[in-house]
């Protein structure tokens, strides 16, 4: 018997175990999901889970591979029944991708078609009374492909006939192995699902658009078919910071219509790291946002009652400043000419007449010192966090003294203009 049990907390579903059923659901607006890969090992894979648990993630949409079967059936068939049974432990369930748009057309060819179900079938049958088995996903995207893009204008309906046929065939394909389990297409853009929903149990289309409005009109599609066919929603790949579309953004669109989500995705690692992902491998990561979005927060966008942060309301901007003026002041007796910067005097100036001036600081004196005005922009999210300046403090760090020194000149000028900015965005002139 499948557990349905779960528990509702805010708008975040905690799985007390997997989530399967019997039959399809009416609702699937409890999905809080990330793609996903096979991974390599399976203490990289409990690492992601790991991620996964602490993250209120609760569903996994995997790629499978018919190549990677074909290589060696047995071995393949056991790193996926592993994989989903590793998942189920974690309380993640699983939708497995069966193919995806980068197979066509060779996936139409005739020949082809033998191997596609002798991969299927044997997917299907090993998976299919799993207990952590969530829905079928039958196919990546067809559309989303050199084969139909680039067609030319009066050979694209022809292309698309071809691949929603093939899509067609294995939804039904499926279904026959499995009559259990539900089936989804996750379409690349929302008007292609009109190919496949009178088939389907859930409707699933993809979101990456560039603009709220835009995002808006895609969710008024989907949601036409969802009427349409009477069947449920999910949006199963969203979130891409270099397609205009931040995970803060889509997350909360998708919620505001209540519609489950699988963002793109899990580990800021591999080809697709620089802008996509929530989580680098150590656990550290990259965007606080997109960690919010997840359970429910997003940043504030009405000016009316935005708050302005002023890090020199216990006058720790002064302070900030005049103990790096006073670490930097000795630097300039030594080195009068280097970036040919001259002191500068905050109301609370350490600076002494000269001859009477510190001694030359310690490279870790001035790295204290820029951490303190660091800390307060990064704080008040003053500086851009793509490169945290406590990032390049941490950095400098790291060396030993003898390179540390070498990089003295550089670390002063960092430090400084650190304080400059501190100084204009608290308007201490």
């Amino acid at each position: 018997m499948k557990n349905k049990s779960l528990v509702f907390i805010g708008i975040i579903f905690l799985l007390t175990g997997s989530l399967t059923a019997k039959e399809p659901l009416k609702d699937y607006s409890f999905i809080r999901g990330v793609c996903h890969n096979l991974t390599p090992d399976q203490e990289t894979l409990e690492r992601d889970l790991g991620f996964m648990q602490r993250l209120q993630l609760n569903s996994s949409r995997v790629w499978l591979n018919q190549r990677a079967y074909e290589s060696n059936p047995e071995e393949y068939i056991n790193r996926v029944l592993n994989y989903i049974r590793t998942c189920n432990k974690y309380g993640v369930t699983v939708m497995p991708v069966l193919f995806s748009s980068g197979g066509f057309p060779a996936l139409l060819e005739k020949n082809a078609r033998a191997g596609c179900e002798k991969y299927v079938t044997a997917i299907v049958n090993a998976l299919k009374k799993e207990e952590g088995l969530l829905m079928w996903d039958v196919c990546n995207e067809p559309n989303c492909n050199d084969y139909y893009r680039k067609a030319p204008p009066a050979e694209q309906q022809k292309r698309n006939d071809e691949i929603a046929g093939f899509v067609r065939y294995f939804i039904t394909y499926v279904k026959k192995i499995d009559p259990v389990n539900a089936v989804t297409v996750g379409h690349w853009i929302p008007k292609f699902c009109g190919n496949t929903s009178d088939l389907v149990d859930v409707i699933s289309f993809h979101d990456y658009l560039e603009t709220r409005s835009r995002v808006e009109e895609s969710y008024a599609i989907a949601e036409g078919y969802s009427k349409k066919y009477n069947k449920p929603l999910i949006n199963s790949e969203l979130c891409c910071i270099g397609r205009s579309n931040p995970y803060d953004m889509a997350i909360q669109i998708a919620d505001e219509h209540n519609v489950g989500w699988y963002v793109f995705n899990l580990i800021i690692s591999g080809g697709w790291s620089d802008i996509h992902g929530l989580v680098y491998p150590d656990g550290t990561i990259r965007d606080p946002a997109s960690i919010a979005a997840l359970f429910g927060f997003y940043r504030k966008r009405d000016l009316n009652t935005t708050v302005k942060v002023l890090p020199n309301r216990e006058e720790h901007a002064e302070k900030a400043i005049a103990l790096l003026e006073t670490v930097l002041n000795g630097d300039f007796d030594e080195y009068p000419d280097v970036f040919g910067i001259a002191p500068f005097k905050s109301k609370r100036s350490s600076v002494k007449p000269l001859g009477t001036r510190p001694p030359v600081s310690s490279v870790d004196d001035i790295l204290e010192a820029a951490e303190y005005c660091a800390n307060l922009l990064e704080g008040a999210e003053m500086v851009p966090m793509w490169e945290p300046p406590t990032a390049r403090i941490e950095t400098w760090r790291k060396m030993s003294d003898e390179d540390k020194e070498k990089a003295r000149g550089e670390i002063r000028k960092f430090a400084y203009d650190l304080a400059l900015q501190l100084k204009e965005w608290c308007e201490l002139f």
